[in-house]
């Protein structure tokens, strides 16, 4: 009989090879439902770009998706993908980090040295932080402008009423780091109005990506223009319980 540590190797081994199973074929599905999305929209599928968003959920979970085939990540805390993703590029260096979440200002330079992409510059203290992290570390990510399409004062964003000289201040200062729009429409609202509000938008200031959708909404989001969807949960699974 085999030892309790031999069998709890075994067990765990098993676990992650299970991991690695579902998340192949959750991505699968994903992709061919945004395929799917692209052709009843009239798209080709290649304008279409996913981030695995891997907020909460570990480091295994990350490089299951990479050997999957996926590259672009999204992750809400700095301090946390700080902790997964330097190694993983190393073995990876093809993979593309992008920051979701509100980042504070006192983050600025640590989301400058690991990202590449921003998505939630959001307000003038956020730019002056940028702009000061990239004069320190040598390198600025490719920022989207998050536009508060619902205007909830509960999230990040930039108000509707205020989007447009924010997004021009953004390009004038910036230039082509600035490279489009985010949003997270309400909860308890059709999603296509304010993903149409946003689309138009960016479309106004000449701005190639649009990201917007997640895992219950991307393909409304296709339909609208997205650019960039977001998939979470559908692809790794319900996130992890953690400390709030």
């Amino acid at each position: 009989m085999l030892p309790k540590s031999h069998l709890a190797a075994s067990d765990a081994m098993e676990s992650s090879a299970d991991m690695s199973d579902q998340i192949a074929e959750n991505l699968s599905l994903i992709r061919s439902r945004i395929i799917h999305a692209c052709e009843i929209s009239g798209r080709s599928a290649s304008d279409v770009g996913l981030v695995a968003v891997s907020k909460f959920h570990p480091k295994e979970a990350v490089e299951a998706a990479l050997k999957a085939g996926q590259r672009v990540f999204g992750e809400n805390r700095v301090q946390e993908a700080t902790s997964k993703f330097p190694d993983l590029r190393h073995t990876w260096p093809d993979l593309r980090l992008h920051i979701i979440g509100g980042l504070q200002t006192n983050k600025a330079v640590d989301a400058c040295r690991i990202a590449d992409v921003i998505e939630t510059l959001d307000r003038p203290a956020l730019a002056d932080a940028l702009e000061k992290a990239a004069d320190k570390v040598g390198r600025l990510p490719e920022l989207l402008v998050q536009v508060n399409t619902g205007n909830e004062p509960q999230k990040s964003g930039v108000p509707r009423d205020d989007a447009d000289p924010f997004i021009k201040t953004c390009m004038t200062r910036f230039g082509p780091k600035v490279r489009g729009l985010m949003c997270i429409p309400p909860e308890d609202e059709d999603p296509a109005a304010h993903f149409r509000f946003l689309t138009d938008l960016a479309r106004r200031h000449g701005l190639p990506v649009i990201s917007m959708g997640m895992s219950a909404d991307f393909e409304t989001a296709i339909a609208e223009g997205a650019t960039l969807v977001r998939v979470g949960s559908a692809i790794f699974g319900t996130r992890p319980m953690t400390a709030s």
